[in-house]
């Protein structure tokens, strides 16, 4: 259940999200999730994507550092709390949560996580009955 994401690092200049997501059409790799952070010299893209090693080997060919992390992605109902229980149970762990960012689709909300300890954060969301999608099913949405 655990998911290979891509931090790329980008300059703050015009473009540059545009050309990473032109060569990574062009290589025929979707972008399933991503979330962009911010400073006043550079940004961190952070996507899931279809093909991991393609994505790595035609970002790496145009000169982007990217590097590969682990992170996981509860599937929880898309209303009121539903996050508030999954945190609870991750702090509850002592497991901190050093970033995460999500997306809805009707009912259903998707959210992706990276732990301090990936393993663990999944085996305990796990033990609690909260559903883990696979890489594979996240790439299908």
């Amino acid at each position: 259940m655990l998911i290979k994401q891509l931090s790329i690092f980008l300059e703050n200049k015009r473009e540059r999200f545009t050309e990473v997501s032109k060569i990574l059409g062009e290589a025929g790799v979707n972008m399933s999730a991503f979330t962009v952070a911010e400073n006043s010299d550079f940004g961190i893209l952070r996507l899931i994507v279809s093909d991991v090693d393609k994505a790595l080997e035609v970002l790496r060919e145009k000169l982007y550092a990217v590097n590969v992390t682990e992170v996981i992605c509860l599937q929880c109902p898309n209303q009121p709390g539903a996050l508030a229980k999954a945190m609870e149970i991750i702090t509850a762990a002592g497991i901190f949560v050093e970033y995460m960012y999500a997306f809805s689709q009707g009912e259903v909300a998707h959210i992706v996580i990276r732990p301090d300890d990936v393993q663990r954060c999944a085996e305990v969301l796990k033990a609690n009955k909260l559903e883990l999608i696979a890489a594979s099913d996240l790439y299908k949405l």
